[in-house]
């Protein structure tokens, strides 16, 4: 009663007091704690903003507030119905602040709950391609945001070269005492280290701009309609500059992996091509109106990089002595790691052949 009585407190920093105000948890909260408010005339989402990621709120606030009032200003142009449902409406305070920070020193915001929404965790080519849809079309709302580029919420989050130094500094420093078992996937890293940094190279080359990029581009941040038909992208906190093959890479290292994140039968890992083909062809049906030639050319390898790059990141933890990522038992990172090397390598035999669907589709010779 304790809990509930000082989130309705909160609740009230954004909404006027209703005794008949209910609050109930709200999906997993893997980052944020979400709960559910119902008051006598709407719904809403309360949700804990995670600090210990997030460090500055109020830029993290005011970049969800550009991107979703830029997509709400391109679906009234459009002439788009039902928009509410279509975009995520945040709610602000009585003063026009977008978070409260409680006594604890815990940061909370609210949001409208779009009803009659639902989202999946498990993927098929249909939703492939709707999620491709809604990926594509999210970045080409944004790529005209005024106002100068948003802030970085998670600096260098898919920087690669940075991602390598980090790695580097846990081959070198060695604090779990892991690393005479595991010599020989380092060579492998490294082996694989400067292709990998090509992106970080084109941009500083002029040649690869960097647009607003969702960043954790998986299709459960997609809500759904009971007809199967998109309504809006949502868990918006890692929007910020980012380069579309990584937001592109994602998508297929998450959802076009036929096996677990963390397999320990490699058997049952590999890029699942039919997977691929239909996201591309819905990314690519919104998407390549506004993509220079340069990104159709290196979105195959976006699967690569944010593949490799995931495999650095459970390496470098496994290194550390698994201080980042929650682990079920001691080898976890480990196995986490030889199943995204296991995908990396499964990408790289098929890396002509999702180079061949990406100009089949941009009736590139």
């Amino acid at each position: 009663m304790e809990d509930f009585n000082k989130r309705k407190e909160i609740v009230f920093q954004f909404l006027d007091r209703d005794d008949r105000v209910e609050i109930k948890p709200l999906g997993a909260g893997h980052i944020n704690d979400s709960f559910k408010v119902k008051t006598s005339d709407n719904e809403y989402v309360l949700q804990r903003i995670n600090h210990s990621i997030f460090k500055n709120v109020a830029q993290l606030q005011d970049n969800i507030r550009r991107v979703t009032a830029h997509i709400r200003t391109k679906l009234e142009e459009r002439g788009t119905k039902d928009i509410d449902r279509k975009v995520l409406t945040l709610v602000p305070r009585k003063d026009g602040a977008l978070f409260y920070q409680d006594a604890r020193g815990n940061y909370w915001r609210m949001m409208y709950f779009i009803k009659d929404s639902k989202s999946y965790d498990d993927i098929n080519p249909e939703l492939a391609y709707r999620a491709g849809l809604a990926f594509g079309d999210f970045q080409k709302m944004l790529a005209d945001l005024p106002g100068g580029p948003l802030f970085e919420t998670i600096p260098d989050f898919h920087n690669m070269e940075a991602r390598l130094k980090t790695f580097r500094e846990s081959v070198n420093n060695n604090k779990a005492g892991r690393l005479s078992e595991v010599n020989t996937l380092v060579k492998e890293i490294e082996d694989r280290a400067e292709e990998m940094c090509k992106a970080e190279r084109l941009h500083r080359e002029g040649k690869l701009p960097k647009r607003v990029n969702h960043c954790d581009t998986k299709v459960n941040n997609i809500l759904f309609d009971e007809n199967d038909q998109v309504l809006c992208v949502v868990d918006l906190d890692t929007v910020m500059p980012g380069y579309v093959l990584s937001d592109f890479g994602d998508f297929i290292r998450t959802g076009a992996n036929t096996g677990a994140e963390d397999a320990k039968d490699l058997d049952t890992v590999s890029v699942d091509m039919d997977i691929f083909e239909a996201y591309a062809k819905g990314y690519l049906q919104n998407a390549a109106s506004f993509l220079t030639e340069t990104e159709v050319k290196n979105l195959a390898f976006g699967a690569k990089l944010l593949t490799y790059m995931q495999a650095v990141r459970f390496f470098s933890d496994y290194l550390d002595g698994d201080t980042y990522y929650k682990i079920d038992y001691p080898e976890h990172n480990l196995v986490r790691t030889k199943a995204q090397f296991k995908l990396l390598t499964s990408l790289e035999e098929n890396f002509e052949k999702m180079q061949e669907v990406i100009n089949r589709l941009m009736k590139i010779d």
